[in-house]
């Protein structure tokens, strides 16, 4: 009877590390600053490149894709703020966005909270976007193994693989 406890112990703990190691591939990150007075945070998950071609292979060109791992990444801003040419109230939002070759479309979404995506895809309703900005992705200097964004006085930079992005913020 207690090699049987013993046994289905041992699986459990097993069960319980694979998950906690899987799940830390792509850890919690979290970005914050102050643009123009307005405190605003980037809750996201940070994947690594580990070899593998990011944008055009791992992240499809011309499909909507989350902008980090597991849950959807969720922006945050304490303050009404114009990103691009385009007013923002204040309040949280899911980022996701459609990378091509040439230019990115940024899509803030009303909806947080939900995993990034599914089987048919991703979890974005379209209906609930309430902003969405082209911008220009330009290569890196070095490789970024890891997914990061970083608030600055501009606005925020996504950056990972050989690309990064700026979205400007007033």
């Amino acid at each position: 009877m207690n090699i049987n406890r013993l046994k289905i112990g041992a699986v459990a703990l097993f069960m319980i590390l694979s998950s906690t190691v899987a799940w830390a591939q792509s850890p919690a990150a979290t970005a914050k600053g102050t643009i123009n007075g307005a405190n605003i945070t980037i809750d996201y998950s940070s994947p690594s490149v580990k070899g593998r071609k990011i944008f055009g292979g791992l992240v499809p060109y011309n499909e909507v894709w989350r902008a980090g791992a597991n849950e959807a990444t969720v922006f945050k801003t304490d303050k009404k703020i114009v990103v691009g040419s385009t007013p923002l109230a204040a309040g949280s939002y899911s980022i996701y966005v459609i990378p091509t070759e040439k230019t990115w479309t940024v899509i803030f979404n009303s909806e947080t909270g939900q995993w990034g995506t599914n089987k048919g895809g991703t979890t974005r309703v379209a209906s609930k976007d309430v902003l969405r900005l082209v911008v220009n992705p330009a290569k890196t200097s070095s490789l970024e193994e890891r997914l990061k964004y970083e608030v600055t006085p501009k606005g925020f930079v996504l950056a990972w693989e050989n690309q990064s992005v700026l979205v400007p913020i007033k």
